[in-house]
């Protein structure tokens, strides 16, 4: 029998997402008469992957640019694995099972994570917080992107903290280098499944910078710094490339930005999702897409001008739901789901406060961490806010909690007593 605990925990973690998996299919082919839980988003993505498969043009309502092309490529490896074992592509299962393997490697990463940043014990907490959760088991089989891509922003953290250990141990310019280019192309391939975490780049090379230069020459520190943007960005280059011959212009992420901040920030705005304008406006009919996205993206910064009042109350407001212990979306609003959900997080947060307050004063641990959801934050407190865009932040969060459940422990624990 394997002893390691670690494993158990793994082996835990599947086993529940594979019966959520179960759970979740019978539920929506039975009782909901639906194939997907959100099924507008979700309903895309299978669009695009079943296209990719069938080698088709990456579009979807006409568009090209709309979805990066990572979870779409994962739906078409989901939907080819299913045609090679007989199940039609109307069957959703069989991604499902893929993403529930997703999910239980994010644990894993969670546990390596640690591990590297704190110690072993710390990365089996972790772990264990992330294999149990709720909202981390319930997405992990719903058919969207916020799995997947936290699996990528953990391998880019991961990589982040083997820069970091290999500048802080000394080892030579080439290897850190390598590992700067390493940790760009990583944080490349977490983008191409989610576009927010663009802007990671130059902000980890910033602070990499201001930390390093410390340690060697300037000159040296920018050198490193510029290898991990360059390789952030230059991964991402077939992309823009194959988005210049298709609409004209080099468009890096998606040209879907421009609806999606004035979604966030307009006269009917109130932090959540409403593209009711998109539908009636039907700019489409007489815009290209590109202009479309330039368009709103105008009429965003228009509205920020001229309410500035008002803008400061829909950030506060998305703030406030980004941050919310329960979720707010219709398709969760059932009240035991509520519960579960805000009894995981409002400890796991508080857990993690007293990890900072209490726990080792490792800048780097910290900001590998706590980055992340302080970051999401920041860019949906401009956008849209929501618990599904703080999900992926989650799994590096609850390395925190894990640091703060054991500062309690050694907090309450007593030493033995002698015998009399």
């Amino acid at each position: 029998m394997h002893r390691s605990p670690l494993f158990w925990i793994i082996s835990a973690a599947l086993v529940l997402r594979i019966a959520a998996a179960g759970w979740l299919q019978h539920d929506l082919d039975f009782n909901k008469k639906r194939p997907f839980l959100i099924m507008g988003d979700a309903e895309g993505y299978w669009d695009l992957g079943r296209r990719i498969a069938d080698g088709q043009p990456y579009e979807l309502y006409h568009r090209s640019v709309l979805r990066m092309p990572g979870y779409p490529a994962f739906v078409a490896g989901a939907i080819q694995l299913s045609r090679a074992i007989g199940v039609s592509d109307k069957d959703h299962f069989v991604a499902r099972v893929l993403m529930a393997c997703v999910g239980t490697l994010a644990c894993g990463l969670v546990a390596v994570l640690g591990r590297m940043l704190f110690d072993g014990p710390t990365g089996t907490i972790a772990a264990s917080i992330t294999a149990i959760a709720p909202p981390l088991v319930g997405f992990s089989v719903i058919l969207l992107s916020e799995t997947l891509f936290a699996a990528t922003l953990l391998a880019s953290l991961l990589c982040a903290a083997r820069l970091v250990a290999a500048a802080t141990q000394g080892k030579s310019r080439g290897r850190v280098a390598v590992w700067a280019a390493i940790t760009g192309a990583s944080i490349g391939l977490a983008v191409y499944v989610r576009p927010s975490w663009l802007l990671a780049a130059p902000v980890l090379a910033v602070i990499f910078v201001l930390w390093y230069s410390r340690r060697r020459p300037l000159w040296e520190c920018l050198g490193i710094a510029t290898i991990l943007v360059a390789f952030a960005y230059g991964s991402l280059l077939p992309w823009a490339y194959r988005n210049f011959d298709v609409t004209g212009h080099w468009v890096w992420t998606t040209l879907w930005v421009g609806p999606s901040l004035y979604d966030g920030l307009n006269p009917q705005a109130n932090g959540e999702s409403n593209l009711a304008f998109f539908e009636q406006d039907r700019l489409m009919d007489r815009m290209s897409e590109y202009d479309v996205d330039r368009y709103y993206r105008q009429k965003a910064w228009d509205f920020v001008r001229d309410h500035p009042g008002q803008t400061v109350r829909l950030t506060v407001d998305k703030i406030l739901r980004f941050w919310m212990p329960w979720p707010n979306a219709e398709q969760f609003s059932g009240l035991g789901l509520q519960i579960a959900v805000a009894a995981y997080f409002i400890p796991v947060v508080l857990a993690a406060c007293l990890g900072w307050f209490c726990g080792p004063r490792n800048f780097w641990a910290w900001t590998l961490i706590l980055g992340p959801i302080l970051y999401f934050s920041a860019i949906h407190a401009v956008f849209l806010g929501s618990l599904r865009y703080r999900l992926p932040a989650e799994y590096p969060l609850c390395i925190a909690a894990a640091v703060g459940i054991r500062c309690l422990w050694k907090g309450v624990a007593r030493p033995a007593q002698p015998a009399a």
